[in-house]
């Protein structure tokens, strides 16, 4: 074990967890009042949720021994009770393997919070509880281990995903449209003004998910290198382009530049560069950036179009700045930059990368969309996905939490 690089892995850790409590300021500034609470408890929940279920059994099902076919790890991590000198298939790794789970862990927690922006406003928060429950089993456990595992099926077939394109976004961007389409629109919608409540407050959490996501990046890169150094850098700059982006097509075709629209800019970028951080050279992440913003700010405007209500873009950032980051791999990827890559389209490589992307990212979405819309089914014909009307109207904080962000007087039920 290398104490430097298990230190930079625990760090990275921290940042990535501080992600999620960013997330859910971001998420709270864009929804109305009445739902500022029950969008935040969602990310609060899949904190302790997923933190629970990765240490019993998903996070060996992700990271554990192969049982056969590249599909699944096995049993042998659950509960954390014997941990390895190494994870399998992680041999030259020198961070402490239980360091590395820690790190794995507040990916799984992100993702299952990410959903939550698509389904805000109409969804009970036990079923939702329910949902990334079997989520993390399901889903997200699976995935992990085919392309974030060496032994994984898609990782054997030389799969590129530095930091999560599939594992993250795609799964969170295409998971969330399963269930919106199962939940159904928000009742008024597109009809009725839905405007966000606090437009400041989604700007603090841009700050924090912009802070924390260098670590997201850079400690994928699993120690102290200059594949950590590239990752970092690279996400700084697909950030600074995303935005730019993002208030290009704004101006170009709304002739307005918004401060909303600069935060999701920012995000597109970074969900592009996410899977390239460590294996593209500066430049490329700069284009990579700037072609996200500008695509997933056409995205998130073909809902209205499609009739698709993801509340807060979760597909239209996430899942199509997840499968951008994935092809623009296929043209960008350079040995020069991390020796354990390869080289795309624009450095000699062929074809044969791009394709490789393309089917990780095809597999990504659609599985992803196909076993969390059979979760939500199961969960809709049971015990209910969606909360009543009156309890919709009178808004999620007082009717699944007996809370209200801005009681006068004071805040919460509580309150004198």
């Amino acid at each position: 074990m290398n104490t430097t690089d298990t230190l930079w892995v625990i760090v990275s850790a921290a940042l990535v967890l501080f992600m999620t409590p960013g997330l859910a300021l971001f998420y709270g500034g864009m929804v109305r009042s009445k739902n500022v609470l029950a969008i935040m408890m969602n990310s609060l929940a899949a904190m302790a949720v997923v933190t629970v279920l990765w240490v019993l059994i998903a996070g060996s099902w992700a990271f554990g021994p192969d049982l056969g076919a590249g599909l699944l790890g096995d049993f042998s991590l659950a509960g954390f009770t014997h941990i390895p000198t190494s994870l399998a298939g992680l041999a030259g790794v020198h961070a402490s393997p239980l360091a590395v789970l820690l790190y794995q862990m507040m990916f799984a927690i992100i993702t299952a919070a990410l959903i939550s922006g698509g389904t805000t406003d109409r969804i009970k928060f036990t079923s939702f509880v329910v949902l990334i429950s079997a989520w993390t089993l399901l889903v997200y456990a699976p995935l992990a281990h085919w392309i974030f595992s060496p032994t994984g099926w898609l990782a054997q077939r030389g799969v590129l995903d530095f930091a999560g394109g599939t594992v993250v976004e795609i799964n969170s961007g295409f998971s969330t449209l399963a269930v919106v389409l199962v939940l159904g629109a928000r009742r008024g919608w597109p009809r009725d003004s839905m405007t966000p409540h606090s437009v400041p407050l989604s700007l603090l959490g841009l700050g924090i998910l912009w802070f924390g996501w260098l670590g997201f990046n850079g400690g994928s890169a699993l120690g102290v290198s200059n594949v950590a150094v590239s990752a970092v850098f690279n996400t700084q700059l697909a950030a600074a382009t995303g935005l730019i982006g993002w208030l290009i097509y704004e101006r170009s075709t709304e002739h307005y530049a918004t401060t909303l629209g600069a935060a999701s800019g920012a995000v597109a970028g970074m969900v592009a560069i996410t899977p390239c951080a460590g294996f593209v050279p500066p430049y490329a992440a700069l284009i990579i950036g700037l072609l996200a913003g500008l695509a997933c700010s056409k995205a998130v405007r073909m809902k209205f179009k499609l009739g698709i209500d993801d509340s807060l873009d979760v597909l239209g950032v996430h899942g199509v700045g997840g499968v951008i980051g994935m092809v623009l791999l296929g043209l960008f990827a350079s040995k020069a930059v991390n020796s354990a890559g390869s080289d795309g389209l624009f450095y000699g490589g062929g074809i044969h990368l791009m394709l490789t992307e393309l089917l990780a990212a095809s597999v990504s979405a659609a599985f992803a969309f196909g076993a969390t819309w059979v979760i939500a089914q199961v969960i809709k014909h049971t015990m209910g996905l969606r909360v009543s009307e009156e309890d919709e109207l009178k808004g999620l904080d007082l009717s699944q939490h007996a809370e209200s962000a801005y009681s006068a007087g004071g805040t919460g039920r509580f309150s004198s």
